[in-house]
C-alpha cells in the first residue's frame, strides 16, 4: 500500500459497527475521522484507540438527520484536516450513521417516515454532496445498507426501503464520480449484535436464536465481521471494485 497519507471519514463512529470500522481502517494504515451525535466521551475513546495503533484521528459532532447543520460541519472538518492532519481533503467517506426502527406497513406515522428518511437517505445524499468537493481523486464512498433489502422480515418495510434507495444512489455515484476515479460501493450487513434497535439482536435470546437458525453459519453477526470488509474497500486491493453491493451476513435467509 502507498505510503501517502490517506484519511477516512466515518459517520456514526463512536460505537458498534462504526467503531469497529474505524479501528480496522486504522489497522490498514489510514488516519480516521469519526462523527458522533451525542456520545462524545465514547467517540474520543475511539480516537485514543486509533492513536494507539499509530494513526492520527479526530472526532467531530454531527447530527446526520439535520442537513441544515452540514455547512457548519464541513467547516469544522476542513479545520480539523488542516490542523490535525495537514491535509485539505479526505480519501474515503463511509456513510454509516443510522438508527434502527421497526415500523410495519399500515402502522407507520408520517413523522416516523420523515425521521427514517432524514437519517438514512436525505443525510447520505447531502453529506456525500457536501463532501465530494473535498474528496481526493481515486478515493471512495462506502454506503452502509442492510441485508433486509434482499430478504424481508415483517416490520422493516420502511427501513429497508430507505436502504434500497441508498443502494441505487451508490450505483449512480459510481457513474457520476467515475471520471475522478472515485468508487462507490455498498456494504450490507445482516443482523449484528450491537446497540442497534436497542440491542435487540445482541440481548434478546429469542431474536438471537431465530437469526442463528436462519443463518448458514448458525449465529448472528458481530461488529468485527463487518469492519474488516469496509477496511478492505479502503485499500488498493479493492481499487477495481465499484458499484457493488457486498452483503456481509454469513449467509442469512438463503
Amino acid at each position: 500500500m502507498s505510503t501517502e497519507r490517506k484519511i477516512a471519514l466515518i459517520t456514526g463512529g463512536s460505537r458498534g459497527l462504526g467503531k469497529n470500522m474505524a479501528l480496522r481502517i486504522a489497522e490498514k494504515g489510514l488516519d480516521v475521522i469519526i462523527t458522533y451525535k451525542t456520545h462524545k466521551e465514547a467517540a474520543y475513546q475511539v480516537v485514543k484507540e486509533i492513536q494507539s495503533l499509530g494513526q492520527e484521528a479526530d472526532a467531530l459532532q454531527l447530527d446526520a438527520s439535520k442537513t441544515a447543520t452540514l455547512d457548519g460541519f464541513v467547516a469544522l472538518l476542513l479545520e480539523s484536516l488542516k490542523v490535525n492532519f495537514e491535509e485539505e481533503a479526505i480519501d474515503f467517506l463511509i456513510n454509516n450513521a443510522g438508527i434502527g426502527l421497526k415500523s410495519p406497513q399500515g402502522h407507520t406515522e408520517e413523522k416516523v417516515f420523515d425521521e427514517l428518511m432524514n437519517v438514512h437517505l436525505k443525510s447520505v445524499f447531502f453529506i456525500s454532496q457536501k463532501l465530494i468537493p473535498y474528496m481526493k481523486n481515486g478515493g471512495g464512498i462506502i454506503n452502509i445498507s442492510t441485508g433486509l433489502t434482499r430478504f424481508a422480515i415483517p416490520g422493516y418495510s420502511l427501513y429497508a426501503s430507505m436502504k434500497g434507495a441508498i443502494e441505487v444512489l451508490s450505483r449512480y455515484q459510481a457513474v457520476e464520480l467515475g471520471s475522478r476515479g472515485i468508487r462507490s460501493n455498498v456494504v450490507a450487513p445482516g443482523p449484528i449484535e450491537t446497540d442497534f434497535e436497542g440491542g435487540a439482536v445482541r440481548d434478546n435470546k429469542e431474536i438471537n436464536q431465530f437469526i442463528s437458525q436462519s443463518n448458514a453459519l448458525e449465529r448472528a453477526g458481530l461488529p468485527e465481521d463487518v469492519g474488516g470488509v469496509v477496511a478492505f474497500l479502503c485499500t488498493e486491493d479493492a481499487k477495481w471494485i465499484n458499484a457493488q453491493r457486498i452483503e456481509v451476513s454469513g449467509g442469512q435467509n438463503l
